[in-house]
């Protein structure tokens, strides 16, 4: 059976500008970024997941071939009734903002009955993300936790990328709460010290990564921007790995969705953490490099 690396989380309709002032359809979200470019660098003999929910609607039927016809196993619950979040982007001076309509997606019950992920055990990584949990209604937080445990006490690794996002939360103490308690079943941890230092005020990458080897990861991975990448274990020096400069920014969208996903492939396929990481720097460089989530490589 070939591994899996089973992405978790939302996947949502992007309305795009174009020159002609009219906006192009596509589909986008962090973790659903990740499957999507890890199924771009996946050897032979893994298989990509991603595991949400969609409605019954034109609009989810379009995100299931979307997904299909980019090579990534769709693990979709069918809800009826409802549909797929909805964002669009605005560009001024060449920055971006967002306006989102995601309050009635289906994705937001994609774990009110979720009890196994489908993944097999060993050599398996399972992979969600501050977002993911942020989404989630009811008691959907802990039942997409116990899932991720059980699995994770099956032999699969967990790795979780905190992307915080105070807006999706109730408030900034419900935020560090589920992160914190998210972290807590992961092997490796991908946070991004900016967001780290603004709320949980970690004084350096240092600082954010001792704050979750502490909380039980084996693995932090600590992105800062352009600045290096330090990598901390359980045992042994920190590392820092120096990405490449780029000759012009375009869009940092899916900078860290692309950079995880490089990381994941790598680890899943025997690689160490240094060239795992190298890697991930490289992948996230020549995306910045153009517009959109989603950049042909």
């Amino acid at each position: 059976m070939p591994h899996r690396l089973l992405a978790i989380g939302e996947c949502m309709v992007e309305m795009a500008p174009t020159d002609g002032g009219l906006f192009k359809m596509g589909f986008a979200g962090d973790t659903f970024n990740t499957a999507w470019y890890a199924r771009r660098l996946a050897r032979a003999g893994m298989d990509v997941a991603y595991l949400t929910a969609v409605g019954d609607d034109a609009a989810s039927d379009k995100l299931r071939a979307f997904t299909e016809h980019s090579g990534v196993t769709p693990e979709f619950q069918v809800i009826p009734d409802t549909s797929v979040g909805l964002y669009m982007i605005a560009t001024k001076d060449g920055e971006r903002s967002f306006s989102y309509w995601r309050s009635a997606a289906a994705a937001r019950q994609m774990a009110d009955n979720l009890a196994d992920l489908p993944v097999s055990g060993n050599g398996d990584i399972v992979f969600f993300s501050g977002i993911t949990m942020a989404i989630l209604a009811g008691q959907g937080r802990e039942h997409l936790l116990a899932a991720v445990a059980h699995a994770r006490a099956n032999g699969a690794t967990v790795a979780f990328d905190p992307n915080l996002r105070p807006r999706l939360w109730e408030d900034a103490d419900t935020m560090r709460h589920w992160i914190s308690a998210s972290a807590q079943i992961a092997d490796i941890t991908l946070p991004s010290h900016e967001d780290e230092a603004t709320w949980f005020d970690d004084a350096s990458p240092q600082a954010t990564a001792t704050r979750y080897l502490d909380l039980g990861c084996e693995l932090a991975i600590v992105k800062d921007g352009p600045g290096a990448v330090l990598i901390a274990t359980q045992d042994g020096p920190p590392q820092a790995v120096q990405p490449q400069k780029i000759a012009k920014l375009v869009d940092t969208t899916a900078a860290g969705d692309a950079f995880n996903a490089a990381v994941l492939v790598e680890l899943m396929t025997g690689g160490d953490v240094t060239k795992a990481v190298q890697a991930g720097c490289a992948l996230s460089a020549q995306v910045i490099q153009s517009p959109g989530a989603l950049v042909a490589i």
